[in-house]
C-alpha cells in the first residue's frame, strides 16, 4: 500500500512493518571508484547521508559489499543512534575479489557470515530488510534460489533479518522465492531504456510488493535519448529529473533509490523526481524501452 504522508515526491510505500519513502537513497556511490575503497571526501559523504535524513528519507539501500564494507561503516559513523522511522536495506549474495570483481557467495556459510557481516558493520541486532542477489555482474542468470533462499529464511526465523526480497532475479526466481516465503521487494536494473520487467512490475504491485529499479538513471551509462530530452526541453527539466518522475509515475509500488556523492545533488533529484509529467509526455517516454 502507498500513502502520501510525507513532503517528498511520490509519498510512502508500507512493506510489512516497515513504512518506506519512495523517494530513497542507495549508498553505492559512497564508496570510493568502481565501489572499491573509501570516497575521496569522507566529510562530504557523512554530510550527504545527513542530508538523507534531514529530507526526510527512510529508506536506504547499501550492502557490505560496496567498499567492502564502506558504505556500511559510513552509514553507521553518520547516523548511528538510527532514527526509529530510518530503514536501512541490503543485500547478500555476492562479494568482491582483489580485482574489483562481484563473485557469487551464495552458499549457505557464505549467505550466514554475510548476514554477520552486515549486522557488524551496520551496528544493528536485526536488519531490515535483506534482498538475495542473484545472477552475476552482466545481470540476471536462470537457476533455482531455493538453497540459499531458504538459509536466508532460517535466519529470519532466529530474528537476524525481519524482511526478504531478491535482486537481479529474473520474474521466475521471484516467483520461486514467493513460493518458499513472503518477499517485501525485488530490486532489478530498470529504467526507462530498460524495460524486461514491466510485466513482473504489474504483477508484483496487485501482490502489494514493491518494486526498486537499481540503475534508475542508466548506472554507469547515464541515459540519453531524443524522445526524453525533447519532452526534459518541454517541461523546462533535466532528462534525469524526468528519467526519475517517469519512475515514480509508472507505477505506485516503485521506489527509487538514486545515488549520489553530493548533497545538492540529493535535493535537486529529490525535487526532479516530484516532476508531473503529463499523459503526453508519458506515452512519448514510454516508446524509449520499447
Amino acid at each position: 500500500m502507498s500513502t502520501s504522508s510525507t513532503p517528498l515526491p511520490g509519498g510512502t510505500w508500507t512493506a510489512g512493518d516497515l513504512t518506506l519513502t519512495r523517494f530513497g537513497y542507495g549508498a553505492m556511490q559512497l564508496a570510493g571508484p568502481w565501489v572499491v575503497g573509501p570516497p575521496a571526501d569522507h566529510d562530504g559523504a557523512l554530510a550527504v547521508l545527513r542530508e538523507v535524513v534531514d529530507l526526510g528519507i527512510t529508506h536506504i539501500d547499501t550492502a557490505d559489499a560496496y567498499g567492502p564494507r564502506v558504505t556500511n561503516e559510513l552509514i553507521r559513523e553518520a547516523l548511528h543512534p538510527y532514527p526509529e522511522s530510518l530503514h536501512v536495506v541490503t543485500k547478500v549474495g555476492a562479494t568482491r575479489d582483489e580485482r574489483g570483481g562481484w563473485p557469487p557467495a551464495r552458499r549457505p556459510d557464505d549467505l550466514r557470515r554475510a548476514v554477520d557481516a552486515n549486522l557488524e558493520s551496520l551496528g544493528l541486532d536485526a536488519l531490515d530488510l535483506v534482498n538475495l542477489r542473484m545472477g552475476n555482474a552482466e545481470g540476471p542468470v536462470s537457476g533455482s534460489l531455493a538453497e540459499a533462499f531458504e538459509t536466508l529464511v532460517e535466519l529470519q526465523r532466529q530474528g537476524l533479518v525481519r524482511h526478504l526480497g531478491v535482486s537481479n532475479a529474473t520474474p521466475e526466481q521471484v516467483a520461486e522465492a514467493r513460493s518458499i516465503a513472503p518477499i517485501a521487494c525485488v530490486q532489478n536494473v530498470y529504467n526507462l531504456a530498460v524495460r524486461q520487467d514491466d510485466e513482473l512490475i504489474d504483477e508484483l504491485a496487485e501482490a502489494g510488493i514493491a518494486y526498486v529499479p537499481f540503475f534508475p538513471l542508466g548506472g554507469f551509462t547515464p541515459l540519453q535519448s531524443s524522445a526524453l530530452s525533447a519532452v526534459a526541453d518541454r517541461v523546462s527539466a533535466t532528462p534525469m529529473a524526468v528519467a526519475l518522475s517517469w519512475l515514480l509515475q509508472r507505477s505506485p509500488n516503485v521506489l527509487l533509490i538514486p545515488g549520489t556523492k553530493s548533497a545538492a545533488h540529493l535535493r535537486e533529484n529529490a525535487a526532479g523526481a516530484g516532476l508531473v509529467l503529463s499523459e503526453q509526455d508519458l506515452a512519448e517516454l514510454d516508446q524509449i524501452g520499447r
